[in-house]
Protein backbone atom coordinates (compact mmCIF):
# COMPACT_ATOMS: atom_id res chain seq x y z
CA UNK A 1 0.00 0.00 0.00
CA UNK A 2 1.48 3.15 -1.05
CA UNK A 3 2.55 5.99 1.70
CA UNK A 4 0.53 9.63 1.27
CA UNK A 5 0.77 12.82 3.03
CA UNK A 6 -2.86 13.78 2.74
CA UNK A 7 -6.06 11.84 2.21
CA UNK A 8 -9.61 11.42 2.78
CA UNK A 9 -11.91 8.52 4.92
CA UNK A 10 -14.72 8.68 2.75
CA UNK A 11 -17.65 7.46 5.48
CA UNK A 12 -20.93 5.62 3.95
CA UNK A 13 -22.40 2.84 5.81
CA UNK A 14 -20.08 2.61 8.22
CA UNK A 15 -20.50 5.47 10.60
CA UNK A 16 -17.93 4.96 13.22
CA UNK A 17 -14.13 5.16 14.41
CA UNK A 18 -13.58 2.24 15.57
CA UNK A 19 -13.05 -1.39 13.72
CA UNK A 20 -13.23 0.45 10.87
CA UNK A 21 -11.30 -0.96 7.57
CA UNK A 22 -11.20 1.85 5.27
CA UNK A 23 -10.20 4.46 8.33
CA UNK A 24 -7.94 1.73 9.53
CA UNK A 25 -6.13 1.29 6.35
CA UNK A 26 -6.14 5.42 5.90
CA UNK A 27 -4.43 6.11 9.31
CA UNK A 28 -1.69 3.39 8.73
CA UNK A 29 -0.41 4.80 5.55
CA UNK A 30 -1.04 8.20 5.51
CA UNK A 31 0.26 11.34 7.67
CA UNK A 32 -2.94 13.29 7.88
CA UNK A 33 -6.58 12.00 7.34
CA UNK A 34 -9.65 13.63 6.92
CA UNK A 35 -13.14 11.83 7.76
CA UNK A 36 -15.48 12.80 5.04
CA UNK A 37 -19.36 12.52 4.85
CA UNK A 38 -21.58 13.45 1.74
CA UNK A 39 -25.56 13.91 2.04
CA UNK A 40 -26.03 12.70 -1.21
CA UNK A 41 -28.61 15.24 -2.91
CA UNK A 42 -29.60 12.92 -6.18
CA UNK A 43 -30.31 10.18 -2.63
CA UNK A 44 -32.36 13.07 -0.76
CA UNK A 45 -34.21 14.91 -3.13
CA UNK A 46 -35.88 11.07 -3.84
CA UNK A 47 -37.43 11.29 -0.08
CA UNK A 48 -41.38 12.33 0.15
CA UNK A 49 -41.25 12.14 3.82
CA UNK A 50 -39.50 15.42 5.36
CA UNK A 51 -39.00 14.10 8.96
CA UNK A 52 -37.71 10.93 7.13
CA UNK A 53 -36.10 8.23 10.47
CA UNK A 54 -32.95 7.72 8.33
CA UNK A 55 -31.74 11.13 7.55
CA UNK A 56 -32.39 11.96 11.06
CA UNK A 57 -30.77 8.68 12.47
CA UNK A 58 -27.65 9.54 10.14
CA UNK A 59 -27.48 13.10 10.80
CA UNK A 60 -27.18 12.00 14.53
CA UNK A 61 -24.72 9.72 14.51
CA UNK A 62 -22.84 12.40 12.70
CA UNK A 63 -22.94 14.62 15.26
CA UNK A 64 -21.67 11.99 17.65
CA UNK A 65 -18.68 10.77 14.87
CA UNK A 66 -18.14 14.86 14.71
CA UNK A 67 -18.27 15.08 18.82
CA UNK A 68 -15.40 12.35 19.11
CA UNK A 69 -13.24 13.61 16.69
CA UNK A 70 -12.66 17.30 18.35
CA UNK A 71 -11.11 15.86 21.14
CA UNK A 72 -8.50 14.63 19.26
CA UNK A 73 -7.88 17.67 17.63
CA UNK A 74 -9.87 16.79 14.31
CA UNK A 75 -13.30 16.96 13.01
CA UNK A 76 -15.57 15.52 10.47
CA UNK A 77 -16.58 16.93 7.45
CA UNK A 78 -19.91 17.22 6.26
CA UNK A 79 -20.89 17.83 2.21
CA UNK A 80 -24.14 18.29 0.72
CA UNK A 81 -24.01 17.03 -2.70
CA UNK A 82 -23.64 15.11 -5.70
CA UNK A 83 -20.26 12.94 -4.50
CA UNK A 84 -19.20 12.45 -7.79
CA UNK A 85 -18.85 16.89 -7.69
CA UNK A 86 -18.14 17.47 -4.14
CA UNK A 87 -15.95 14.87 -2.83
CA UNK A 88 -13.00 14.97 -5.84
CA UNK A 89 -13.49 18.67 -5.07
CA UNK A 90 -12.55 18.61 -1.19
CA UNK A 91 -9.87 16.31 -2.35
CA UNK A 92 -8.19 18.70 -4.73
CA UNK A 93 -8.38 21.68 -2.27
CA UNK A 94 -7.36 19.77 0.66
CA UNK A 95 -4.20 18.28 -1.91
CA UNK A 96 -5.69 15.18 -0.95
CA UNK A 97 -3.68 12.04 -2.74
CA UNK A 98 -5.54 9.51 -2.23
CA UNK A 99 -9.34 8.58 -1.07
CA UNK A 100 -10.32 5.57 0.88
CA UNK A 101 -13.57 3.61 1.57
CA UNK A 102 -15.20 0.71 2.51
CA UNK A 103 -17.49 -1.32 -0.84
CA UNK A 104 -20.55 -0.58 -1.04
CA UNK A 105 -22.30 -3.47 -2.84
CA UNK A 106 -25.36 -1.74 -4.09
CA UNK A 107 -25.63 -1.42 -8.23
CA UNK A 108 -26.34 2.23 -7.78
CA UNK A 109 -23.40 3.09 -5.20
CA UNK A 110 -21.11 0.53 -7.34
CA UNK A 111 -22.04 3.01 -10.58
CA UNK A 112 -21.56 6.15 -7.92
CA UNK A 113 -17.76 4.62 -6.84
CA UNK A 114 -17.02 4.41 -10.21
CA UNK A 115 -17.76 7.57 -11.49
CA UNK A 116 -16.04 9.15 -8.62
CA UNK A 117 -13.16 7.01 -9.09
CA UNK A 118 -12.88 8.33 -12.77
CA UNK A 119 -12.98 12.00 -11.14
CA UNK A 120 -10.57 11.60 -9.29
CA UNK A 121 -7.84 9.89 -10.97
CA UNK A 122 -8.42 13.08 -13.70
CA UNK A 123 -6.03 14.94 -11.05
CA UNK A 124 -4.00 11.41 -10.04
CA UNK A 125 -5.79 10.86 -7.10
CA UNK A 126 -6.44 7.43 -6.38
CA UNK A 127 -9.58 6.07 -4.87
CA UNK A 128 -8.88 2.25 -2.16
CA UNK A 129 -11.34 0.70 -1.40
CA UNK A 130 -11.96 -2.20 1.74
CA UNK A 131 -13.88 -5.08 2.85
CA UNK A 132 -15.76 -4.05 5.88
CA UNK A 133 -20.12 -4.78 6.07
CA UNK A 134 -19.52 -8.26 5.50
CA UNK A 135 -17.65 -11.31 6.80
CA UNK A 136 -17.66 -12.42 3.49
CA UNK A 137 -17.97 -11.48 0.30
CA UNK A 138 -17.74 -11.68 -3.92
CA UNK A 139 -16.03 -14.81 -4.49
CA UNK A 140 -15.39 -16.08 -0.92
CA UNK A 141 -17.79 -18.66 -0.47
CA UNK A 142 -18.10 -20.48 -3.32
CA UNK A 143 -19.36 -23.91 -4.16
CA UNK A 144 -17.45 -27.21 -4.94
CA UNK A 145 -18.15 -25.55 -9.06
CA UNK A 146 -16.49 -22.29 -7.89
CA UNK A 147 -20.05 -20.92 -8.67
CA UNK A 148 -22.03 -19.21 -5.74
CA UNK A 149 -24.94 -21.00 -3.78
CA UNK A 150 -28.15 -21.10 -4.97
CA UNK A 151 -29.69 -22.59 -2.04
CA UNK A 152 -29.40 -21.35 1.22
CA UNK A 153 -28.42 -23.75 3.79
CA UNK A 154 -25.24 -25.23 1.54
CA UNK A 155 -24.48 -22.02 1.39
CA UNK A 156 -24.84 -21.35 5.50
CA UNK A 157 -22.72 -24.56 6.10
CA UNK A 158 -19.98 -23.53 4.00
CA UNK A 159 -19.81 -20.12 5.89
CA UNK A 160 -19.74 -21.54 9.15
CA UNK A 161 -16.80 -23.87 8.11
CA UNK A 162 -14.79 -21.01 6.53
CA UNK A 163 -15.31 -18.66 9.85
CA UNK A 164 -12.79 -18.42 12.30
CA UNK A 165 -11.00 -16.13 14.37
CA UNK A 166 -8.89 -14.24 11.53
CA UNK A 167 -12.59 -13.22 10.14
CA UNK A 168 -13.67 -11.66 13.23
CA UNK A 169 -10.67 -9.86 14.23
CA UNK A 170 -11.03 -6.25 15.00
CA UNK A 171 -9.20 -3.63 13.06
CA UNK A 172 -7.74 -1.02 15.69
CA UNK A 173 -8.28 2.02 14.44
CA UNK A 174 -7.82 3.68 17.95
CA UNK A 175 -3.97 3.22 17.53
CA UNK A 176 -2.87 5.13 14.68
CA UNK A 177 -5.79 8.15 16.07
CA UNK A 178 -2.50 10.55 15.75
CA UNK A 179 -2.43 10.92 12.34
CA UNK A 180 -5.71 12.07 12.11
CA UNK A 181 -6.24 15.34 10.06
CA UNK A 182 -5.44 18.24 12.80
CA UNK A 183 -8.73 20.59 11.81
CA UNK A 184 -11.67 22.33 12.45
CA UNK A 185 -13.96 21.86 9.28
CA UNK A 186 -17.59 23.86 9.32
CA UNK A 187 -19.98 22.69 11.31
CA UNK A 188 -22.45 20.18 9.44
CA UNK A 189 -25.34 21.26 8.17
CA UNK A 190 -28.25 21.01 10.40
CA UNK A 191 -31.43 18.93 9.38
CA UNK A 192 -33.24 22.23 8.18
CA UNK A 193 -30.24 22.96 5.84
CA UNK A 194 -30.55 19.71 3.85
CA UNK A 195 -34.24 20.13 3.94
CA UNK A 196 -35.40 18.04 6.11
CA UNK A 197 -37.03 18.06 9.78
CA UNK A 198 -36.40 16.70 13.45
CA UNK A 199 -39.19 13.36 13.61
CA UNK A 200 -40.45 10.59 15.80
CA UNK A 201 -37.14 9.32 16.44
CA UNK A 202 -36.15 10.16 19.92
CA UNK A 203 -39.78 8.66 20.97
CA UNK A 204 -38.75 5.27 19.68
CA UNK A 205 -36.53 4.79 21.87
CA UNK A 206 -33.79 4.18 19.43
CA UNK A 207 -30.59 5.18 20.41
CA UNK A 208 -28.48 6.99 17.60
CA UNK A 209 -24.36 6.32 17.08
CA UNK A 210 -21.56 4.16 18.18
CA UNK A 211 -22.70 4.86 22.04
CA UNK A 212 -26.21 3.97 20.77
CA UNK A 213 -25.48 0.89 19.07
CA UNK A 214 -23.02 -0.17 22.35
CA UNK A 215 -25.89 0.53 24.68
CA UNK A 216 -28.14 -1.73 22.20
CA UNK A 217 -25.74 -4.41 22.30
CA UNK A 218 -24.52 -4.41 25.93
CA UNK A 219 -28.26 -4.92 26.57
CA UNK A 220 -28.85 -7.94 23.94
CA UNK A 221 -25.66 -9.55 25.31
CA UNK A 222 -27.28 -10.10 28.39
CA UNK A 223 -30.71 -11.80 26.61
CA UNK A 224 -28.73 -13.24 23.72
CA UNK A 225 -29.24 -17.25 24.81
CA UNK A 226 -32.65 -16.78 24.88
CA UNK A 227 -33.05 -15.17 21.69
CA UNK A 228 -33.93 -18.19 19.69
CA UNK A 229 -37.37 -19.04 21.82
CA UNK A 230 -37.71 -15.64 22.58
CA UNK A 231 -37.37 -13.89 18.95
CA UNK A 232 -40.80 -14.96 17.14
CA UNK A 233 -43.08 -12.87 19.66
CA UNK A 234 -43.63 -9.54 19.63
CA UNK A 235 -44.24 -8.40 23.20
CA UNK A 236 -41.14 -10.25 24.72
CA UNK A 237 -37.58 -8.37 24.35
CA UNK A 238 -36.35 -11.11 22.01
CA UNK A 239 -34.82 -9.08 19.16
CA UNK A 240 -31.24 -7.00 19.36
CA UNK A 241 -32.78 -3.69 17.90
CA UNK A 242 -29.72 -3.48 16.23
CA UNK A 243 -30.75 -3.85 12.23
CA UNK A 244 -30.83 -0.06 11.92
CA UNK A 245 -27.30 0.16 13.27
CA UNK A 246 -25.62 -2.36 11.21
CA UNK A 247 -27.14 -0.95 7.78
CA UNK A 248 -25.31 2.39 8.51
CA UNK A 249 -22.52 0.93 10.55
CA UNK A 250 -22.49 2.20 13.87
CA UNK A 251 -21.35 -0.93 15.09
CA UNK A 252 -19.02 -3.27 13.21
CA UNK A 253 -20.09 -6.97 11.91
CA UNK A 254 -17.08 -8.33 13.78
CA UNK A 255 -17.79 -6.95 17.18
CA UNK A 256 -21.28 -8.54 17.21
CA UNK A 257 -19.71 -12.14 14.98
CA UNK A 258 -17.59 -12.58 18.22
CA UNK A 259 -20.93 -13.22 20.38
CA UNK A 260 -22.29 -15.05 18.02
CA UNK A 261 -23.90 -18.62 19.32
Amino acid sequence: MPQYQKTLCWLRRNLRLSDHAALYHALKNSQSVQCVFVFDTEILERLTDRQDRRVEFIWRSLAELDARLQPLGSGLQVLHGKPVEVLPRLARELGAEAVYCNHDYEPEAVRRDAAVAKELARTDIALHHFKDQVIFEQSEILNGSGQPYGVFTPYKNAWLKKLDSFYLRAYPTERYFAALAQCAPPAPPTLEALGFAPGKLNTQALPTGESGAAQLFDDFKERITRYREARDFPAVKGVSYLSTHLRFGTISVRRLGVCRT
